[in-house]
C-alpha cells in the first residue's frame, strides 16, 4: 500500500478512526508532517484540531536515528537501546536534547503563537503524524497528553514498522495503523508525493481548522 500523498492518507486514516467511534475526540497532529493527515482525521471525525510540537533527539553522528525525543511540557522519552548501540554517553544526549529543546521553543511560538493547547482533559485525544520509524516521539507525545489528564489516548498513523509497536500498545487505548509493512525502509517510501510540509501550510491548516 502506498499512499498518493499527506491529504490522501488522512483520508483513509480518518475514516479507520470514525469506524471506532472515540468518544469526545481532539486531534493532536505532529508538525510539520502530522498537520496535513492530521487535519483530514479532524474534518472526518468533526472535532478539533491541535498540534503537539515533539522534536526527535538524533544520534550525534546519525542525526535521523532517534535516540530519544522530547515534547512540550518538558517531557523527555529516551531510546536506550539506541543509546546504547551508538555507544552515546549521558553528557553527549544531554548536549543533543539541550538544542533540540531550543528548537522545541521556537517552534512553539512559530505554530501556536498566543493561542492556548486545547486541554485534553475530559478528551480522547488522538495523536497523528504521516508515519512512524522508531517511535521515540509518538511515545513522547502520548506521554505528555497522558501525563496532561486526557481521558484516553489513542496513537493513529498510515505507516508503521512492526519493530516499534509492542511498546506502544501498552502506552495507549487505541493504535490505528493503516499498513504494518515487515520491509519499512522510511516513512517517505509508503508515500508517491512526499514533499515537505511547510512552516506555512502548518500556519494555514491550523487557522482554517480553527474557523471550521
Amino acid at each position: 500500500m502506498r499512499f498518493a500523498n499527506r491529504r490522501q492518507a488522512g483520508e483513509r486514516l480518518g475514516q479507520a478512526v470514525a469506524d471506532l467511534e472515540p468518544p469526545n475526540p481532539v486531534v493532536y497532529a505532529l508538525p510539520r508532517g502530522g498537520v496535513p493527515v492530521g487535519f483530514e482525521v479532524a474534518t472526518t471525525l468533526g472535532c478539533p484540531l491541535d498540534i503537539l510540537i515533539v522534536r526527535k533527539i538524533g544520534v550525534p553522528f546519525q542525526p535521523e536515528l532517534a535516540m530519544g525525543a522530547i515534547a512540550e511540557g518538558g517531557q523527555t522519552v529516551k531510546n536506550q537501546d539506541v543509546i546504547e548501540a551508538a555507544g552515546v554517553t549521558e553528557s553527549g544526549f544531554e548536549q543533543v536534547a539541550a538544542a533540540e529543546k531550543r528548537e522545541l521553543s521556537h517552534r512553539v511560538a512559530l505554530f501556536r503563537g498566543d493561542v492556548d493547547q486545547i486541554s485534553p482533559s475530559g478528551h480522547t485525544a488522538v495523536v497523528v503524524d504521516d508515519g512512524l520509524a522508531t517511535g521515540s516521539t509518538a511515545m513522547a507525545a502520548v506521554s505528555v497528553l497522558d501525563q496532561q489528564g486526557a481521558d484516553s489516548v489513542w496513537l493513529a498513523v498510515p505507516v508503521a514498522p512492526p519493530s516499534p509497536l509492542g511498546r506502544l500498545e501498552a502506552m495507549v487505548e487505541r493504535l490505528v495503523i493503516l499498513h504494518r509493512p515487515r520491509g519499512f525502509g522510511a516513512v517517505g517510501t509508503w508515500y508517491r508525493d512526499f514533499t515537505q510540509t511547510t512552516n506555512d501550510e502548518v500556519r494555514a491548516l491550523l487557522s482554517e481548522a480553527r474557523l471550521a
